[in-house]
């Protein structure tokens, strides 16, 4: 298995965490409220949510392969204008207003959960996420790597659970936020966005008969 494949596999993974979206939003607002060990709970259970997801947008990127490159590349081009899309919505972003309360979560391990597992652009986002990174290693992608690629995953997912861990609760990061706010979802749209790119030129050549050697 080539180091490009687990390398990607390992930034979606990380990007997909990372990322803000409605998980990092509520983990946020959860630990500005109630603290750290909260936050961590919270990450605990929604990592079962980005597990579950994340193996089935990589079943679903590695049977695309076997079947032929071209649904593969059809489905980077789906993936790819569904980043953008949601990349040009957080540009065009507006402020929501001030002194918004902030979130009070009694179960945080529970919440994290049930708002992993239901969380509606889980799966999308995953697929999208996943797409973008690893279609320049197409060619790589094999059922028989899949458990591999799921290790290396879930070492991404837990490297950015700990970063957001450490972060989150403190006074200096929420006064960070709700003070920048507007810019910090603006800027994790352009990042959408540079996936979107990445995804649409790895697979053009394909959709056109012109695959890059």
């Amino acid at each position: 298995m080539s180091e490009t494949l687990l390398v990607g596999a390992f930034l979606a993974a990380l990007s997909y965490t990372l990322i803000p979206g409605p998980a990092f939003l509520a983990l946020l607002g959860i630990g500005a409220g109630q603290g750290r060990k909260a936050g961590a709970l919270f990450m605990g259970g929604h990592l079962a949510g980005d597990i579950l997801w994340s193996t089935l947008a990589l079943v679903a990127i590695v049977g695309a392969r076997s079947i032929g490159t071209a649904i593969f590349d059809i489905l980077g081009l789906i993936c790819g204008a569904y980043l953008a899309w949601i990349g040009w919505t957080a540009l065009k972003a507006r402020p929501r207003g001030d002194n918004r309360a902030l979130m009070t979560v009694e179960r945080p391990l529970r919440r994290g959960l049930i708002f992993g597992l239901t969380n509606p652009k889980g799966y999308p986002v995953a697929l999208a996420t996943f797409t973008a990174l690893l279609a320049s290693s197409a060619n790589a992608l094999e059922f028989e790597a899949l458990p591999m690629l799921l290790a290396v995953s879930l070492i991404g997912f837990l490297i950015a659970d700990v970063i957001l861990i450490a972060i989150i609760g403190a006074s200096v990061v929420r006064r960070f936020y709700r003070r920048h706010e507007l810019t910090i979802v603006r800027l994790s749209g352009l990042l959408f966005i540079g996936f979107a790119a990445q995804a649409i030129w790895h697979v053009a050549p394909g959709l056109f008969g012109m695959r890059r050697a």
